[in-house]
């Protein structure tokens, strides 16, 4: 899971990247400090995964991870080049997802590029642009195809109608994503205003509630999971371990670190799940996509589990954290032998079964 870290300049993005991945990017209050992006990897937080290497015991654990890209800036013009938009642009195809980094937060210090703190207008400036550079590419697309399907070619013509209703959404202002085609259908014209987006909002210590309510009610209103958080706040959580971590969360009545909810709301986002596998050798973490059935969820761990499968023996973690044995389990008749046909559950601890 790669989600790349997006907004105006001077939102908060570099020192939120840093917070979430206890990265080291710059982070100034001036425009462009991030020029290349930065990139960090890091485990999905998950509490059954401890409970998991508690119960096995195994010589180690692997998270799930993700991939986090802090990309520079974009400012308005950025679809005509303007602050090496361009480049950057470039970087945002690349991820599964965005993060769109809103400020929320006043501060005299830190300039705001468009002269005060405006989150709608802010989030409409950068989506604007992604639009206009999608218009771009579609157009050029467009020429390429329309000759082909005037001349009576019959996918050129199935291209030209998709080309169309995304052509059209687009100079109506309505983002890809947002146009009822299906994601498979719009993944190989690699738009940027077709990938699932985040909103995240970066406030200050004594947020103002009503503008949080109203980011909230707005990111809503476009189909969109959102999370509110303190990029000053998570740099000092970011920085803390163990008991003194807890205790400071603790002091600020925060059940769960910027990281953890943006990590929620990114698999809400992109409509993922984790599953286990467990033993003594190793406790793990795998990522699929919700609805994914047994062989391809085996095939995420290697290709010959999905080529060779034969069946899995499945349980549900609450059964293990509730008995703690897979003994037990078996004496319960609490694992399932499950075939190619079942759809993977979030929290399924798996043995998989298989013969190349």
């Amino acid at each position: 899971m790669e989600i790349g870290i997006v907004g105006l300049p001077n939102v908060g993005k570099s020192t939120i990247f840093n917070a979430l991945t206890s990265g080291t990017a710059a982070a100034s209050n001036y425009p462009f400090t991030t020029i290349e992006p930065n990139v960090g990897v890091v485990g999905v937080p998950d509490a059954r995964l401890s409970r998991l290497t508690q119960i096995f015991q195994p010589k180690k654990t692997i998270p799930a991870s993700c991939r986090f890209v802090d990309i520079a800036g974009l400012v308005k013009g950025a679809a005509q080049g303007e602050g090496l938009g361009n480049k950057f642009l470039a970087n945002i195809r690349e991820v599964d997802a965005i993060l769109h980094m809103v400020r929320l937060f006043e501060d005299t210090e830190v300039v705001h590029t468009m002269g005060s703190v405006d989150p709608k207008r802010d989030v409409e400036v950068i989506e604007t642009e992604l639009m206009l550079a999608d218009l771009d590419s579609i157009s050029r697309q467009y020429d390429k195809v329309s000759g082909k399907a005037r001349a009576g070619d019959k996918q050129s013509k199935y291209t030209l109608d998709i080309l169309d209703t995304i052509k059209n959404g687009l100079e109506a202002g309505k983002p890809a994503r947002t146009l009822g085609l299906d994601p498979h259908v719009l993944k190989p014209y690699f738009l940027l205003t077709a990938q699932p987006i985040l909103y995240v909002g970066n406030t200050d210590e004594q947020p103002d509630t009503t503008v949080i309510a109203d980011f909230q009610a707005f990111a809503r209103s476009r189909g969109s999971e959102s999370v509110v958080l303190c990029g000053k706040l998570e740099s000092e959580i970011a920085e803390l371990t163990g008991d003194d971590r807890e205790m400071f969360m603790k002091d600020l009545g925060m059940e769960r670190s910027g990281l953890e909810q943006v990590i929620v709301a990114a698999y809400a986002t992109l409509g993922l799940c984790s599953y286990f596998t467990g033993g003594p050798q190793e406790v793990r973490a795998w990522t699929i996509p919700l609805d994914t059935k047994a062989p391809q969820a085996a095939g995420v761990i290697h290709s010959d589990f999905e080529k060779g499968f034969i069946k899995a023996d499945i349980y549900h973690y609450t059964d293990i954290d509730q008995y703690g044995a897979e003994a037990t389990l078996r004496e319960k008749g609490l694992i399932r032998s499950e075939g190619k046909e079942y759809v993977m559950q979030d929290g399924d601890v798996c043995h998989f079964k298989f013969n190349v």
